[in-house]
């Protein structure tokens, strides 16, 4: 380890390995540490027993759960956009030969104390029990609308300027109802919150733009999700970056950053050992004094369930949208549930996880109806994470630091900060090219 890198990453996180691995192939010369045995950091799945290990010390699983090796559980519940930035960078750097993803069956929505399938085709919108007749009409004028823009042919406008008209603007024109804007708003666009109906409606309609876009790649849903966790999409990107000469140490503790006498970072310190580097980018965990809490906690509770979600087809996937309005809060609540055949879960199981910013202190009592919504289940596991950001952003100790893992629903804000990280290191915008495909001899070497 005593010797001289171009950078060195603290943390395997999927943020920390994606820039490892672009740095790695760029022709940096990269080490990884983390002081963990395992990949994935915040991000990571984890088998029974660490599940027990973390969250409930002085229990045993049941033997009922099967076999250890059988769970991989996501501390973090997200699932990729099918046509998303992460899907994007794993495709083009090529890592999608060490995966495999399956997509995600549903995506549903909560109202009125019962849920509804987010039609992806025309027929199921006109059989969705959403919308009444006259409101489908406008629906289907809306995503007409969507669907026909053109940002350099005015024509395909309709008199609005997406810069400087509000969303709420937008669904006045289309003469939309309010169930209908949270539906679009919240299982569409993803919004957490209603904070976008003040905003110019540029981001929402580009984020209704890649969901219906992702949802036409594959059918069924937006989504999809890696067989064996999520734990292993931070594992894919160190592969690559140990391809292109990038060395890894897990279980490594990192005992002290160094600086120089300017105060920018020289390397890191373990044990006796010092590695020197001008450059380091890690997780908040690695860096107390220099992230600050950005006020909102998220409560996640990882549920283990030995039949289906009720009321969805005997689905083995699905995702679960509960629009902040309808439970009469702030933000809305995720439910993501895979199962066995994701290889996530042993046979006849199924793991549902809840998530969202707490607003009580009493976080599960505001959950109780995402929990109804499972029917009885056989474990739960409950965690509360702050959400840590950056004070700085790293130019003048050349430290880079990535935030905390959101309440989104899947991975478009995490690649956003891989390219601000990315941008703030180089100064230039993250383009990644089509990688060409290695063949296994090169892979092993």
């Amino acid at each position: 380890m005593d010797e001289e890198y171009d950078v060195i990453v603290l943390g395997t996180g999927l943020t920390e390995c994606i820039l490892s691995g672009v740095l790695s192939v760029e022709g940096k010369k990269v080490l990884h540490i983390d002081r963990q045995d395992h990949y994935g950091g915040e991000s990571a799945s984890l088998n029974l027993t660490k599940l027990y290990e973390k969250f409930r010390p002085s229990a045993q699983p049941e033997e009922s759960l099967g076999r250890n090796r059988d769970w991989n559980v996501d501390l973090i519940p997200k699932f990729l956009m099918a046509n998303g930035e992460l899907t994007n960078i794993l495709i083009n750097t090529d890592v999608t030969r060490y995966l495999e993803f399956k997509q995600i069956s549903g995506s549903y929505v909560y109202r009125d104390g019962r849920i509804s399938k987010v039609p992806t085709t025309e027929m199921e919108a006109i059989r969705s029990p959403l919308m009444g007749l006259f409101e489908k009409r406008r629906m289907k004028r809306f995503l007409e609308y969507i669907g026909n823009f053109k940002e350099d042919n005015i024509s395909t406008h309709q008199g609005l300027n997406i810069d400087k008209n509000t969303m709420t603007e937008v669904y006045y024109k289309f003469g939309l109802e309010s169930g209908t804007k949270d539906f679009i708003g919240h299982a569409m666009a993803l919004w957490t919150n209603d904070n976008y109906l003040t905003q110019p409606a540029r981001e929402t309609i580009e984020r209704i733009i890649l969901y219906l876009q992702s949802v036409a790649k594959y059918g069924k849903s937006p989504y999809i999700y890696p067989l064996y966790g999520l734990g292993e999409l931070p594992q894919a990107f160190a592969r690559l970056s140990a391809i292109y000469g990038g060395t890894y140490m897990l279980d490594k503790p990192v005992d002290e950053v160094i600086y120089d006498e300017e105060g920018k970072v020289s390397g890191v310190k373990s044990g006796e050992e010092i590695a020197k580097a001008k450059i380091v980018i890690g997780d908040p965990t690695y860096f107390p004094q220099k992230v600050r809490k950005t006020g909102e906690r998220v409560f996640r509770a990882m549920c283990i369930l030995d039949h289906p979600i009720p009321n969805t087809d005997n689905l083995d996937s699905l995702q679960i949208i509960i629009p902040q309005n309808q439970l009469k809060r702030k933000n809305d609540i995720y439910i993501a549930v895979v199962s066995a055949s994701h290889n996530v879960a042993s046979k006849n199981h199924y793991l549902a996880i809840i998530s969202t910013i707490i607003e009580t202190d009493t976080p599960h009592i505001e959950c109780e109806p995402a929990f109804k919504l499972l029917g009885a289940y056989k474990e739960v596991f409950m965690g509360i994470s702050e959400l840590y950001e950056p004070i700085e952003d790293g130019t003048k100790d050349h430290v880079y630091i990535s935030k905390s893992y959101d309440a989104t629903s899947h991975f478009e804000t995490t690649t956003d900060d891989v390219k601000d990280i990315y941008f703030r290191i180089t100064g230039k915008p993250l383009v990644i090219e089509k990688r060409k495909a290695l063949t296994n001899e090169e892979d092993e070497e």
